[in-house]
């Protein structure tokens, strides 16, 4: 388990030091994790990374490296550094399960700590949580374009750095892809890894048949063969079919073709042409080559017969969408056992925050359908027993009104006291979760362009706290 303690920004470190010189650096402080915007201009986002929160939460201490480290830089006195000498995480955190779907706006993490542990961990999380949400939402996007086939992450050579292939690998996963094909990810997470051979196999033999062959005779039970090296429906798919045809006479069963350049429409109609021809009805037709949501749509859409597909490039950055907004501001401080709500205010409305240490409770109708969200403070409740009504997050008249429903809150604890309460689950497990909450979105909520925006409301309390601060704030 890596040390990352210093995996933050610097002024996380300057103004912990302002806190100790300043003696506020125990007041107890609720802080939140948000995002202001779905990932990939979508209409939902799956969060990820809780796992790895976790275990950098449970691993953060300053090590004699660490503290040297920051004392080269001549910015904190030797009292501070002596004071970070036995620092360890003694908070609360609360979080929503890993894999779950959130809005914007609706706490995801709640972090209740001493300002300096609090303050600490921001970058950390905010680098860990944005990261694999991101990709868990992309992958979620391109699953359900390719609907019933099998999608395959490939980005590992294209991705951003070591770690972000390998735990965006697990991302993906659990936002829907069947397998990997970064083999310590696989082995990290007990995934499923993939993979036959590139086009320099092909080209190391004298002839494509020979390397087919070759290929076949190695792996006779997992004969996937890559068919584009010279030219597809000439010379790929005919030796592909020499070679099956020599496997078959061997009691084995083909697995089928990958094609990772030109018209994939076209040449994935022909190939299966010319396999029913030759009697095989049932291969997997795998496509590649800069794959993402809207070409897998419109190449289901156009009639491709292609039934798997390989992921890579755009997949394992989010080329589009290359972030997710994530956010943490502070939401309150306590004096004594009172909480002191806290705001930011801004001319851009977005840019407002929900003040004080709150919960997000989901709303399901009789049919198990989730109708909307209310972002309520701590210790409000609702009562079943009464019909409630949630108002449309943009447009304050449109409203609904419940009469039959069950509602689920969503964040859980993840720390109390500093000792964690996590119950690891895993990725196909999480991969599940998810699968059984996208069920209960409307299919409006998961178009890829102008989804329907989803009903994020606050409860009146909230409500009624956030107008009282932001007329305060207009006398100041």
């Amino acid at each position: 388990m890596r040390n990352l303690t210093l995996l933050t920004d610097l002024y996380q470190l300057t103004m912990l030091n302002g806190y100790f010189e300043k003696n506020i650096h125990e007041d107890v402080v609720v802080f939140d994790m948000f995002f202001r915007k779905n990932a990939c201009n979508g209409g939902y986002t799956i969060i990820c990374g809780i796992e790895q929160l976790v275990e950098y939460i449970n691993n953060l201490h300053f090590s004699d490296e660490d503290l040297k480290y920051l004392k080269s830089l001549g910015l904190f006195s030797d009292k501070f550094l002596d004071f970070l000498k036995d620092f360890k995480f003694t908070g609360d955190i609360y979080a929503v399960e890993e894999g779950t779907i959130m809005f914007p706006k609706e706490p995801i993490i709640t972090v209740k700590a001493p300002l300096y542990q609090a303050q600490l961990i921001e970058t950390a999380l905010l680098t860990i949580v944005n990261f694999q949400s991101l990709i868990a939402t992309k992958a979620s996007r391109v699953c359900y374009a390719a609907g019933s086939d099998s999608v395959f992450e490939f980005g590992l050579r294209r991705a951003q750095g070591p770690d972000a292939g390998t735990y965006g690998a697990r991302a993906a996963v659990i936002g829907g892809c069947a397998g990997t094909a970064n083999v310590l990810a696989g082995k990290m997470f007990n995934i499923p890894v993939v993979g036959t051979q590139a086009h320099s196999w092909v080209q190391k033999f004298d002839t494509e048949l020979e390397s087919f062959q070759a290929y076949a005779d190695v792996y006779p039970d997992k004969c996937l063969l890559l068919v584009d090296t010279y030219d597809v429906l000439k010379s790929g798919v005919p030796n592909a079919i020499k070679v099956f045809d020599n496997l078959k006479a061997k009691g084995y069963k083909p697995m089928g073709i990958r094609i990772d350049s030109g018209d994939l429409q076209y040449l994935s109609i022909e190939a299966k042409k010319l396999f029913e021809e030759a009697g095989y009805k049932d291969l997997t037709i795998t496509a590649s080559n800069d794959l993402d949501e809207y070409t897998i749509a419109d190449l289901k859409s156009s009639g491709a017969a292609v039934n798997s597909w390989g992921v890579g490039t755009k997949l394992i950055t989010s080329a589009e969408s290359p972030s997710l907004g994530g956010v943490y501001k502070l939401a309150g401080s306590y004096t004594g056992e009172t909480l002191i709500p806290k705001i930011k205010v801004s001319e851009e409305p977005e840019k407002i925050n929900n003040p004080g240490f709150k919960k997000v409770v989901r709303i399901f109708n009789k049919e198990n359908i989730a109708e909307g969200d209310l972002i309520m403070l701590h210790d409000e409740e609702i009562d079943t027993t009464k019909p409630l009504t949630i108002f449309h997050p943009t447009y304050t008249w449109k409203k609904t009104t419940l009469n039959d429903y069950t509602i689920k809150e969503l964040q859980k604890p993840l720390f109390i006291n500093g000792k964690s309460k996590y119950e690891a689950k895993s990725v196909n497990e999480i991969k599940e979760y998810v699968k059984e909450q996208f069920n209960t979105l409307w299919d409006a909520y998961k178009r890829f362009s102008n989804p329907k925006t989803y009903k994020v409301d606050l409860s009146y309390g909230l409500w009624t706290l956030k107008s009282d601060l932001l007329d305060a704030k207009k006398h100041i």
